[in-house]
């Protein structure tokens, strides 16, 4: 799930609200608790709040583990979450955790901000361009790693990839997802963002349409360009499951944001981000006159990362 609440004026202030939770993606229980925490923080940052002022941790623990897999992997969610709340200068002050019959973990960031703290995701307009701040394909990305330990799913791509290619794709994919979205947010007001949204369960495209149809101009986005963690598009072309990767609606977790800005200020905002965050992004697409719709260019481009 992936919602936020837009700005709600109280007397002069704003407060900001996030909410999301999901499934666990990954093996690692530690990683998943700061990919949950990373994820609930996006939505603030796809608005330019670069400052949570709190969160509250959502914890479903499966009643099918064992108690003792219950005691090992809770702490290790838990500490994962609070670790990069703590990272991101904020701290978890409260939440609640149930037995479930599936594992689920999540969470609430809310900020209290003033009218220039935060960037409403309406003022596209045409001539600018779209920067993402984090590649693509993490969903197959994970999958492949956990059709290492299948053999049906395993021989339906080892003849177009290996162990170590997949190994090092699943790394690359939970370090990115663990990655804030924070210095991309406060770049945002540096260059004079038009809006924003964080790339997640929608996909690319997906998430593009619901930006493009709150933009108060009458604007349409063009993708022209798909960065995608390496090797995961001849998976995604042999393993027989339409993830639908190169359509832009193959499911991220805890994605990059999908800026708007104006043409000339795109590229130093990228620099400026690689700089601070050790990572590139890359602009992907442009806005031109329409009726606020997006489309795939014919002459796609892919960057594999």
């Amino acid at each position: 799930m992936d919602s936020c609440v837009l700005p709600t004026r109280h007397e002069g202030i704003f407060i900001v609200q996030t909410t999301d939770f999901f499934y666990p993606l990954v093996d690692d229980p530690y990683m998943q608790g700061k990919i949950a925490c990373a994820n609930v923080l996006s939505d603030l940052y796809a608005m330019g709040v670069t400052n949570c002022d709190n969160m509250l941790m959502l914890l479903g623990v499966s009643n099918q583990m064992t108690l003792k897999e219950r005691e090992v992997v809770t702490p290790l969610v838990i500490k994962g979450f609070n670790d990069l709340a703590l990272e991101a200068g904020t701290t978890v002050n409260g939440g609640q955790t149930v037995l479930n019959p599936w594992f689920i973990v999540g969470g609430v960031a809310s900020g209290v901000v003033s009218n220039s703290e935060f960037i409403m995701p309406e003022n596209a307009v045409v001539g600018d361009v779209l920067v993402l701040t984090k590649p693509l394909g993490t969903q197959i990305a994970v999958n492949a790693h956990q059709w290492l330990e299948d053999p049906k799913w395993w021989a339906r791509i080892k003849d177009v990839t290996t162990t170590e290619e997949v190994e090092k794709a699943y790394q690359n994919a939970m370090q990115c997802m663990a990655r804030l979205n924070r210095n991309a947010a406060d770049l945002m007001h540096k260059y004079d963002a038009h809006g924003a949204t964080d790339v997640t369960g929608f996909g690319i495209l997906g998430h593009a349409r619901n930006l493009v149809a709150n933009q108060k101009s009458e604007v349409s986005f063009v993708l022209h360009t798909l960065p995608i963690l390496a090797n995961m598009v001849k998976i995604f072309k042999a393993c027989g499951v339409n993830f639908k990767l190169l359509e832009g609606y193959s499911a991220e977790t805890s994605g990059g944001l999908l800026v708007c800005l104006t043409r000339d200020k795109a590229q130093s905002f990228c620099d400026e981000l690689q700089a601070v965050d050790g990572h590139p992004a890359w602009i992907v697409g442009e806005v031109v006159y329409g009726n606020r719709e997006v489309r795939i260019d014919e002459d796609l481009k892919v960057i594999e990362v």
